[in-house]
């Protein structure tokens, strides 16, 4: 590992951190020895890294430190690179757009070492078919942003259409399509929606009543109640 990426590493470690953390913790974190932790939180607050604390106690990295845009190491920029072209393939129009956007971005602005792997990347993502939508993900996508109930009218398996009244919380992106995690105020629960299966949808004035946060730390706990009761279930014999 090149210096400028174990001090880029040493600042991450740093920055992630809850309480101070030790020398030895860093050490075995990147695979170095304590004496050269020591050295590289030297050489970092000899460039005005804001690091308290001291050897034998434990480091930490001060509040508002901002390190320079993209200082990013080869295993970070491919991550980059395979989450846009993934979304590039996956995504709504507008968002794929978005992800071309991003990577003619970073290829201007990383380092010249590293441009051969955004033009060249090691990894691939594979082609899928687009999901054809009637409602667009980029206006849901815009009902979360805003916080807004959403009226939706939708088709079920079976070619049932109900009309509902929900509280839109994160929209999923898989290879075989969208699905929307909302609360449902006609079934007065958490209910998935395909995105493929809306017919139309209008984002309604009234804001959701519930605090954005609350309400995805409830989404939350209602899926880890349903993963745990699922997986207690009995299996069958195979």
């Amino acid at each position: 590992m090149r210096k400028a990426e174990r001090l880029f590493e040493v600042i991450q470690l740093l920055r992630l951190a809850r309480e101070p953390i030790s020398a030895q913790q860093i050490a075995k974190e990147l695979g170095s020895s304590q004496r050269s932790v020591y050295r590289d939180i030297s050489a970092l607050k000899a460039q005005n890294v804001p690091i308290r604390g001291e050897a034998g106690i434990g480091y930490i990295l001060e509040k508002g430190f901002d390190m320079p845009p993209l200082m990013l190491t080869s295993d970070e920029l491919d991550a980059a690179v395979l989450g846009a072209h993934w979304v590039a393939s996956r995504g709504e129009p507008d968002l794929a757009k978005a992800a071309h956007n991003f990577l003619a971005k970073i290829e201007v602005v990383v380092p010249e070492r590293l441009r051969g792997q955004v033009l060249e990347p090691a990894t691939s993502v594979a082609p899928v078919v687009p999901t054809k939508e009637m409602v667009s993900s980029s206006f849901l996508r815009n009902a979360i942003r805003l916080h807004r109930k959403i009226s939706l009218v939708y088709e079920d398996g079976s070619g049932a259409r109900t009309e509902r009244v929900v509280w839109p919380i994160l929209l999923g992106y898989r290879d075989a399509g969208r699905i929307l995690a909302a609360w449902c105020e006609c079934r007065s629960g958490f209910r998935y929606f395909r995105t493929e299966r809306m017919i139309s949808a209008d984002i309604q004035a009234q804001r959701i009543p519930e605090n954005a946060r609350a309400l995805r730390a409830r989404w939350r706990s209602a899926m880890d109640h349903e993963r745990a009761s699922y997986a207690k279930q009995p299996k069958g014999e195979e």
